[in-house]
């Protein structure tokens, strides 16, 4: 069917409603420098010429092998094995298509239930949902889950956290009206508690949220405080993670936590160019915080006759059911990634996973104390897993050092709020770091 366009009279009707006099004000947020003078001259090609063409625009790009990538902050380089791709390519996951209980196949709902049951395991958290969209998003609403669950009226969030989720925390809150307020870091890198401390004792806390390890990479040492803080004001306690962290690492339930956040990715999928990615989204066993998450969650139940059988539960939290008393508009299929992560953490194991983050975090050791002996300090005392921080005490800025690695082939880390943080990813060795202070030597001498 052709695409029937609306008529001037809908135009007018609409722009009307809209209180607008033309379609141009719709864009006129977007700078007038950014914006298209004149028609994009595209040539006319065939698929053959097409393909050429492109390749020519496309080999422009400079490409970073993974090894000589030190970028992280939420999304990492990862090796997939082969039988997560063949996995992923059977047609009964491939599908855009967010399938509701008619629909559904009980092979996906088993899949989405393995999901749940082994993040559940590597949480340790009682019920996970699958899934959300990314940590950013799983993140934002698990503050107003707290919201909801609580009756609160404030959230609190790190200062130091990474823009981009940040801005979407923020986005999140005003449009649903709820206040935050940012706690900073102290002195030795932890949650700032005296800060906590001075917030209005009149003020109902919904939530707190912290990273664990943190923006800078570090592991902080007060967060049990921090969920003591928070429970004392009957509050919930949300904790962002690096779940690649967890195989070694105390699970943030240790320190007292309601709700786990995080980002999947590293568990199976590559960057896709930065989406799609996995947000994960775990609570304790509660049934007010059960009943209020947010997404799909699969649970194991029986046919009328007795056999084994699966089916969404809850599904009220979406909006396909009844959308004015839906917890959450989240109902696209990240499915295909979670299933991925399924696989992934089938086919490691237990010890394949704890071997990973063992190399891990060995290696950003390893590099650490090679960098120090060029100048580079890390400006807190603090346990880290597989980033870290830097200062450098040499008469060069962080920014025109990292475009002097750009050149030399690396992506030396990134500024991050206030600290130049590296990371660590499995397809680094120690050639590899050699190959970056080598480079680096040449630069800062």
């Amino acid at each position: 069917m052709n695409f029937i366009p609306n008529t001037k009279d809908e135009v007018m009707e609409m722009m009307s409603l809209l209180g607008i006099d033309s379609i141009e004000e719709l864009f006129k947020d977007i700078p007038r420098e950014v914006l298209f003078k004149e028609a994009l001259d595209i040539p006319r090609l065939n698929e053959f010429e097409l393909t050429r063409y492109l390749g020519e625009k496309l080999s422009k790009n400079q490409f970073f092998p993974p090894e000589k990538v030190f970028l992280g902050g939420g999304v990492w380089p990862v090796y997939i094995p082969a039988v997560v791709k063949y996995i992923l390519m059977r047609t009964e996951f491939l599908t855009s298509y967010t399938p509701y209980q008619a629909e559904i196949s009980q092979g996906l709902m088993q899949a989405l239930y393995e999901y749940q049951s082994l993040l559940a395991e590597l949480l340790d958290m009682d019920v996970v949902n699958s899934s959300m969209y990314d940590w950013s998003s799983a993140a934002a609403e698990a503050l107003l889950l707290s919201v909801r669950a609580t009756k609160g009226d404030i959230v609190l969030i790190p200062q130091d956290m990474p823009y981009y989720r940040k801005m979407v925390l923020k986005t999140y809150l005003w449009g649903a009206g709820v206040e935050y307020m940012e706690y900073p870091l102290d002195e030795e890198g932890n949650i700032d508690i005296s800060f906590l401390n001075k917030v209005d004792g009149g003020r109902r806390i919904a939530g707190l949220y912290a990273e664990y390890p943190n923006i800078y990479g570090y592991i902080m040492e007060n967060l049990d405080e921090a969920g003591e803080y928070v429970h004392n004001r009957n509050g919930l306690f949300i904790v962002g993670v690096d779940p690649l962290s967890l195989p070694i690492l105390k699970p943030p339930s240790a320190y007292g936590a309601d709700i786990v956040v995080g980002e999947g990715q590293p568990l199976g999928n590559p960057l896709f160019f930065g989406g799609p990615l996995l947000g994960i989204f775990g609570v304790r066993r509660d049934m007010k915080l059960i009943r209020e998450m947010p997404g799909r969650i699969i649970g194991l139940t029986k046919t009328v006759d007795g056999e084994r059988a699966f089916a969404m539960i809850l599904q009220t939290r979406e909006q396909h059911i009844r959308r004015e008393r839906a917890t959450s508009n989240i109902c696209s299929n990240e499915a295909l990634t979670a299933v991925a992560s399924a696989v992934y953490i089938s086919l490691l194991g237990k010890n394949g996973l704890v071997k990973l983050s063992t190399k891990l975090l060995k290696y950003s050791h390893m590099l650490y104390e090679m960098l120090a002996s060029h100048g580079f300090e890390q400006p807190y005392n603090l346990p880290y897993f597989r980033e870290f921080s830097l200062t450098l005490d040499k008469p060069i800025e962080t920014k025109s050092l990292l475009r002097h690695m750009i050149n030399k082939g690396f992506l030396f880390g990134a500024v991050l709020a206030r600290y130049h943080t590296v990371s660590l990813n499995e397809h680094h060795s120690q050639q590899a770091l050699e190959g970056l202070i080598s480079s680096i030597e040449e630069v800062i001498g």
